[in-house]
């Protein structure tokens, strides 16, 4: 029986048997049914079983290949998954322990790896977004601390560098140190502020322990340290803190600390600290102040001029610094601990706590109302300052036995507590 049966192109294929049947040949099958032929026939000619001819005829065509829906661990927990990428800034592994702490749901790190890739371009994105905001002159001055290596006296030495950077007119201020103690940024901010000749409004800051307790990421809840809130409140300015492991949060990616390291100190060698600190004085006045910035297309010295109007005036105030309250116990080595230094004081006082006032560059200790030693302050880390004195009486030391008490006279610096509060900018 001739047939005239025409062919369309293959838009599918179907598998059965191990076999698999052409568009064409589905649509000559479902013609010659339509010439009565039957399912036995149909399987013989064509070659498949007869319950695959059947459901040809049924569907009245083709069958398109149907992908099993499968089950999966993470069904439902997209939303949960995340979140929690972003919260733990990509780290599957974490993500992984917390499906089983939460969830009991207990799975390979790969897998966890595959699911989360989809984000993960968004999470790189992100890190690199800044979104540049101006802020009004008076605003904010943005602080910041950096570690680079520095030839000084002919020793490669460890240097911190703090960089502060006004919001609005970009002027600069660094200090260098050699720690980064809350000591530290107190005294880069006040001299800021001196070098401004005011105050801004705010200080922005990241997420450095010796200021930030706890900084939640996803909250955003902020607990500074209680000294910093004291510094704020003496000096009437408001502290913020970048969002952390996001310092792009500032709004301005200024790299101020990558800039005074490339330009001011990258392959320079000084004689000593005081020819260093001279040296990115006279460069802060002479390069980075009169540089036309890339952002604002003026020097900062000279858009400084609206801004310094806008500063909070400093009346007179002395450095919150110059005064610091502490309370240390003599060590078995007859010192006290303080700044990563030790000094020296009697060695009748081991075991005993004393009260330690740093002020004036000094260190003064002081047990039972009575000034016991007098040190200067020391600059370096992790050194012994000592007077002998303090060791009359031990045995292996060349002096004599002093049998009678030490009489030292109360020092000027024994103050009323309110003197100390008035300093410290009382409460808040």
């Amino acid at each position: 029986m001739a047939t005239d049966i025409s062919a369309h192109p293959a838009s599918s294929r179907t598998m059965q048997g191990g076999e698999m049947l052409q568009g064409d040949e589905v649509v000559a099958m479902l013609r010659l049914h339509e010439l009565g032929w039957g399912a036995k026939r149909l399987s013989k000619e064509f070659g498949c079983a007869r319950n695959t001819v059947r459901r040809y005829l049924r569907e009245g065509g083709a069958v398109p290949f149907k992908k099993p829906v499968r089950r999966s661990a993470f069904d439902g927990l997209d939303d949960w998954l995340r979140e929690r990428f972003f919260r733990h800034d990509g780290n599957a592994d974490v993500i992984r322990q917390e499906l089983a702490s939460e969830h009991g749901i207990v799975i390979g790190l790969r897998s966890v790896e595959l699911r989360v890739r989809q984000w993960r371009r968004e999470l790189k994105a992100q890190k690199r977004a800044t979104v540049r905001f101006e802020t009004p002159p008076g605003r904010q001055l943005q602080i910041d601390f950096g570690q680079t290596r520095v030839w000084i006296g002919g020793e490669r030495i460890r240097v911190y560098v703090f960089v502060a950077t006004l919001g609005y007119s970009r002027r600069i201020h660094i200090r260098a140190s050699l720690r980064e103690g809350q000591t530290d940024w107190f005294e880069g901010m006040e001299g800021a502020f001196l070098r401004f000749g005011g105050v801004p409004s705010e200080v922005l800051l990241d997420n450095a322990k010796p200021l930030v307790e706890h900084h939640d990421a996803v909250t955003r809840e902020v607990r500074f340290n209680a000294r910093l809130w004291a510094f704020a409140h003496y000096w009437g300015f408001t502290p913020r803190a970048c969002a952390p492991y996001r310092a792009r949060t500032k709004g301005k990616d200024e790299r101020g600390v990558g800039y005074v390291k490339r330009n001011a100190i990258a392959g320079r060698q000084f004689e000593s600290w005081a020819q260093f600190e001279a040296h990115l004085e006279r460069w802060t006045r002479d390069i980075a102040d009169k540089r036309e910035h890339g952002t604002t297309g003026m020097p900062p010295a000279e858009r400084f001029a609206a801004e310094a109007g806008m500063l909070r005036p400093l009346a007179g105030r002395a450095p919150f610094g110059q005064l610091r309250d502490l309370v240390r116990k003599v060590q078995a080595d007859c010192a006290i601990d303080l700044d990563t230094n030790s000094y020296s004081v009697p060695w009748r006082l081991i075991g005993e706590s004393v009260q330690v006032v740093v002020l004036a560059d000094r260190v003064i200790v002081r047990h039972a109302g009575q000034v016991v030693a007098d040190h200067a302050v020391c600059r370096g880390r992790r050194q012994r300052i000592v007077d002998r004195a303090h060791f009359i009486g031990v045995a292996g030391v060349e002096a004599p036995v002093q049998a009678a008490p030490i009489e030292i006279a109360a020092s000027a610096l024994l103050r009323p507590l309110a003197e100390y509060e008035a300093v410290a900018g009382g409460g808040w």
